[in-house]
C-alpha cells in the first residue's frame, strides 16, 4: 500500500476523534458554558447535520480544484473549526466551530476514497479505501478515550487543541505524500449529478443509511443500556466503547479485504449477521460478558459494510464518482441521526433501554433486502444487455469458436 494512504489515515484519525470525543466531554462543556446537557448535545447534532450538508456542498465547490489541493483545503477547514472550538468564548461560537469542522468531514472521506482507490491496482481498491478508514476506526480505540481523559483532566479545550494539531500533521502528510492528481479532464458538475440517476447508486446509499443506522440505533443508547440493564458501573462505558472501536478496526480491514474478492456476498454476510446480532443483543444485554462480546461484534459487522458500500458507490458512479462518494459519507451520518431518533422514540414509548436493538435489527434487515434487490436488478440488466448484443449479431451461421465466444459472453 502506498505511503499516501498513511497521510489519508492520519487525517481520518483526526476527523474521527473530533466527531466522537465530544460525547464524552458534554458534561464539562455544558458546565463551562452554563447550559444543560440536552443543549450541549446540539454540538453532536450540529456536527452530524454539517456532515450531511457539507459533503455535497464542499464537493461541488471543489469540482474545479485538483483532488490533492481540495484535500489540503479540507484539512485546513478542519483545523480552523477545531481551533475555533478550542478558543470559543461562548457556546454559540463553539457550535459554529463544530459545524465548520464538520463541513470537511464528508468531502474528505468522499474525495479521499476516490484518491485511495486511484493509488492502487483495481483488485486492491476496497483494501485501499479500508486503509484510509482505519484512521477513523482507530480514533474510536485510541483518540476518543485519550481525548476524553485529557479533556476531563486538563480541560476540554486542550483536547480540541490536540485534535487541531492532528489536523496539521494530516495536512503536512497529504502535502508531502499524496501525489499531485489533477482533476480529470471533462468532469463537470452535471456529470457528477448524473450519477444520482443510477438506481444502483441510490440503492447503495440507502443500504448505507439503513445498515450503519442499525449500528447506531443500539450504540447511541449504550450507556443507559449497559449501566441500567447489564449492571456495569458508569466508568465502564468508556472501555466498552473501546471494545466497540476494536471491533470496528477488525471489521473494516476484513470488509476491505473480502470486498475486493466478492463484494455483494460480503454485504450479504455482514448485513445478515448484523441483523441477527442486534436482535440477540436484547438478550445478551442482560449479561456483562455476553454484552461486551456483542458490542465488539456490532462494531465489527457494522464497519465490515463500510468498504464494500463505499466501493459499490464508486463502481456504480464510474466516470463521475466524487460527489456520489462524498454524499455516501453523508448517508452514514444521516443513518446515525435517523437511528438515534427512532431508538429514542421506542424508549420514550416505554419499551425499555434494550428496545433500540430491535430497531437496529430491523434497519439492518431492510438493508439486506435492498442488497438482494440491487443484485437482482444487476443480473436483469446484465441479461438484457446480453440479449441486446445477441439480437444485433448477423443472422449467419457462426463458426464453432464464435459460438463458444457468444456462449461465454
Amino acid at each position: 500500500m502506498p505511503l499516501a494512504l498513511l497521510a489519508l489515515a492520519i487525517g481520518a484519525f483526526g476527523i474521527g476523534t473530533t466527531e466522537f470525543v465530544i460525547m464524552g466531554l458534554l458534561p464539562e462543556v455544558a458546565n463551562d458554558f452554563g447550559v444543560t446537557i440536552p443543549t450541549a448535545g446540539l454540538l453532536v447534532t450540529g456536527y452530524a447535520l454539517g456532515v450531511v450538508l457539507g459533503a455535497p456542498l464542499m464537493t461541488v465547490l471543489g469540482t474545479k480544484v485538483s483532488r490533492k489541493r481540495m484535500l489540503m483545503l479540507l484539512m485546513g477547514l478542519f483545523i480552523a473549526g477545531n481551533v475555533l472550538s478550542a478558543l470559543a468564548p461562548s457556546f454559540s461560537v463553539m457550535l459554529i466551530g463544530r459545524v465548520v469542522a464538520s463541513l470537511a468531514h464528508g468531502a474528505f472521506f468522499g474525495i479521499g476514497s476516490v484518491v485511495a482507490a486511484d493509488l492502487v491496482a483495481p483488485n486492491k481498491k476496497a483494501g485501499a479505501i479500508a486503509m484510509m478508514f482505519t484512521g477513523l476506526t482507530v480514533a474510536n480505540v485510541v483518540g476518543v478515550p485519550l481525548g476524553t481523559f485529557v479533556g476531563q483532566s486538563a480541560g476540554w479545550r486542550v483536547t480540541f487543541v490536540i485534535v487541531a494539531a492532528l489536523g496539521v500533521v494530516g495536512l503536512a502528510g497529504i502535502a508531502k505524500l499524496v501525489p499531485d492528481m489533477p482533476k480529470p479532464q471533462g468532469v463537470q458538475l452535471r456529470h457528477e449529478l448524473a450519477a444520482f440517476k443510477n438506481a444502483q447508486v441510490l440503492l447503495a446509499m440507502a443500504m448505507t443509511v439503513l445498515g450503519f443506522g442499525g449500528v447506531f440505533a443500539a450504540i447511541t443508547y449504550i450507556a443507559p443500556m449497559m449501566t441500567q440493564v447489564a449492571g456495569f458501573a458508569d466508568g465502564s462505558v468508556t472501555w466498552l466503547l473501546v471494545l466497540f472501536g476494536l471491533g470496528m478496526v477488525g471489521g473494516n480491514l476484513i470488509g476491505g479485504r473480502y470486498a475486493d474478492r466478492a463484494l455483494m456476498p460480503m454485504l450479504y454476510v455482514s448485513l445478515g449477521a448484523l441483523a441477527v446480532v442486534l436482535a440477540l443483543f436484547t438478550l445478551t444485554a442482560q449479561n456483562k460478558v455476553l454484552a461486551a462480546i456483542t458490542i465488539a461484534l456490532i462494531g465489527a459487522l457494522g464497519f465490515a459494510t463500510v468498504p464494500p458500500l463505499q466501493k459499490r458507490v464508486l463502481d456504480q458512479a464510474h466516470g463521475a464518482p466524487t460527489l456520489a462518494s462524498a454524499v455516501n459519507i453523508g448517508a452514514f451520518n444521516l443513518g446515525n441521526a435517523l437511528a438515534a431518533w427512532l431508538g429514542g422514540m421506542v424508549i420514550a414509548a416505554g419499551y425499555g433501554f434494550t428496545s433500540p436493538n430491535w430497531v437496529g435489527a430491523a434497519l439492518a434487515a431492510a438493508a439486506l433486502l435492498l442488497a438482494f434487490l440491487s443484485a437482482a436488478l444487476e443480473r436483469r440488466e446484465g441479461a438484457s444487455a446480453g440479449t441486446a448484443v445477441m439480437s444485433t449479431a448477423p443472422a449467419v451461421p457462426a463458426a464453432p469458436a464464435e459460438q463458444r465466444a457468444v456462449a461465454h459472453h
